[in-house]
């Protein structure tokens, strides 16, 4: 028979310690659901990677010009970065050759009598001068000279050429250079003819150089020149009317 004591004894089980149920926890959703939900409806007829499709495929008969802009834009993207690369390729290849030129091409010594005749009085200074002040560079003064050789010709020939204002005044500045590298280096004694006769020679090459070069405004032969025409018209200040001279009798009043 069940007792009613409701004391706590020896057999008696306390509710407090049993386990409570913990609820379960909602079913996951499928891994990459939602992306696989986004490829669905892009590809749907309105969706975004079937209007992008479609531009694709109608791209070659719209032409470059009316094709899609996201297209366009992505073709000239990819078009810039092909030239840039192409260039940098380029570039390095032209840096290589410069490279290659300007130290195993020339083989001279500076500062020495390696010319002779008229174009000795000119050279001679200027490998002087270079070896003399290329000590602390880190090139060789060979390359410096060859440089300045390299620099004169192109000057020339591109000043004949392009008739570029730009090219001349590398000339020019070419020119001076020379001149004042024959002055410092040139013995004191014939200083003033080694520079006279470095100033014709510039002066003679400088007629190709800057062949084409005039101070007068240039008129195209079939063009009539600009003239601007500003038409104003300009009316003079009227003198005021003088007033009319009154008669003495006009006043009277017993004039009929």
């Amino acid at each position: 028979m069940q007792s009613n004591d409701h004391t706590p004894g020896q057999n008696h089980q306390e509710l407090t310690h049993l386990p409570v149920p913990f609820p379960k926890a909602p079913p996951k959703a499928p891994r990459f659901a939602a992306l696989r939900t986004w490829w669905q409806e892009a590809w749907e007829e309105d969706g975004v990677l079937h209007a992008m499709w479609e531009d694709v495929l109608s791209a070659p008969e719209d032409g470059f010009r009316y094709m899609a802009p996201w297209l366009r834009a992505l073709l000239m993207v990819a078009g810039v970065s092909f030239v840039v690369l192409m260039a940098k390729a380029a570039g390095e290849v032209v840096l290589q050759g410069l490279h290659t030129l300007l130290t195993a091409v020339p083989k001279v010594q500076v500062g020495v009598d390696t010319s002779s005749g008229v174009f000795a009085v000119v050279d001679q200074p200027v490998r002087t001068y270079i070896a003399q002040h290329s000590a602390g560079l880190p090139v060789e003064a060979s390359t410096v000279y060859t440089l300045w050789l390299l620099t004169g010709i192109v000057g020339l020939v591109l000043g004949y050429l392009s008739r570029n204002n730009g090219v001349r005044a590398m000339w020019s500045a070419w020119g001076a250079a020379t001149v004042w590298m024959v002055w410092m280096a040139t013995p004191a004694t014939s200083r003033p003819v080694a520079a006279g006769l470095a100033v014709l020679a510039w002066t003679f090459l400088s007629a190709f150089a800057m062949r084409g070069l005039t101070l007068r405004r240039r008129v195209v032969a079939g063009r009539p020149a600009k003239v601007t025409v500003k038409p104003e018209i300009h009316v003079p200040v009227q003198p005021p009317a003088p007033a009319a001279e009154q008669h003495p009798h006009d006043s009277c009043p017993f004039r009929d």
